[in-house]
Protein backbone atom coordinates (compact mmCIF):
# COMPACT_ATOMS: atom_id res chain seq x y z
CA UNK A 1 0.00 0.00 0.00
CA UNK A 2 1.38 2.96 -0.95
CA UNK A 3 1.11 5.99 2.10
CA UNK A 4 1.11 8.99 -0.63
CA UNK A 5 0.10 9.86 -4.06
CA UNK A 6 1.55 12.92 -6.21
CA UNK A 7 -0.31 15.68 -8.14
CA UNK A 8 1.46 18.08 -10.57
CA UNK A 9 -0.82 20.93 -10.69
CA UNK A 10 -1.11 23.43 -13.62
CA UNK A 11 -2.99 26.14 -14.91
CA UNK A 12 -4.62 25.32 -18.02
CA UNK A 13 -4.04 27.47 -20.93
CA UNK A 14 -7.78 27.75 -21.59
CA UNK A 15 -8.28 28.79 -17.63
CA UNK A 16 -8.97 26.66 -14.57
CA UNK A 17 -5.79 23.41 -13.60
CA UNK A 18 -5.55 20.56 -14.06
CA UNK A 19 -3.96 17.77 -12.01
CA UNK A 20 -1.97 14.83 -12.81
CA UNK A 21 -0.97 11.84 -10.81
CA UNK A 22 2.55 10.38 -10.88
CA UNK A 23 2.53 7.18 -11.71
CA UNK A 24 -1.07 6.65 -11.74
CA UNK A 25 -3.47 6.88 -14.85
CA UNK A 26 -5.50 9.28 -13.01
CA UNK A 27 -6.35 13.06 -14.47
CA UNK A 28 -8.78 15.52 -13.03
CA UNK A 29 -9.53 19.20 -14.28
CA UNK A 30 -11.63 21.99 -12.70
CA UNK A 31 -12.30 25.42 -12.71
CA UNK A 32 -11.84 26.78 -9.39
CA UNK A 33 -8.89 25.07 -6.65
CA UNK A 34 -11.89 23.82 -4.14
CA UNK A 35 -13.14 21.71 -7.20
CA UNK A 36 -9.29 20.78 -7.99
CA UNK A 37 -9.13 19.28 -4.55
CA UNK A 38 -12.60 17.45 -4.34
CA UNK A 39 -11.74 15.78 -7.67
CA UNK A 40 -8.42 14.96 -6.68
CA UNK A 41 -9.90 12.96 -3.81
CA UNK A 42 -13.10 11.35 -6.02
CA UNK A 43 -10.44 10.42 -8.62
CA UNK A 44 -8.40 8.61 -5.92
CA UNK A 45 -11.05 6.78 -4.25
CA UNK A 46 -12.58 5.64 -7.16
CA UNK A 47 -8.95 4.23 -8.77
CA UNK A 48 -8.10 2.45 -5.74
CA UNK A 49 -9.16 0.15 -3.94
CA UNK A 50 -10.24 0.98 0.46
CA UNK A 51 -7.35 -1.03 1.80
CA UNK A 52 -5.13 0.30 -1.24
CA UNK A 53 -5.75 4.02 -1.29
CA UNK A 54 -2.58 6.15 -0.14
CA UNK A 55 -3.20 7.90 3.16
CA UNK A 56 -2.05 11.40 1.80
CA UNK A 57 -2.52 13.42 -1.25
CA UNK A 58 0.23 15.69 -2.07
CA UNK A 59 -0.51 18.27 -4.81
CA UNK A 60 2.86 19.99 -6.38
CA UNK A 61 2.07 23.59 -7.97
CA UNK A 62 4.12 24.24 -11.13
CA UNK A 63 4.14 26.99 -13.14
CA UNK A 64 6.11 28.59 -15.30
CA UNK A 65 7.22 31.98 -16.07
CA UNK A 66 8.80 33.40 -18.52
CA UNK A 67 10.73 36.60 -19.13
CA UNK A 68 12.75 38.59 -21.99
CA UNK A 69 16.23 38.34 -22.12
Amino acid sequence: MQTEILFTVEEAPEGGFVARALGQGIFVQADTLPELREQVRDAVGCHFEPEDKPRLIRLHFVRDEVLAA
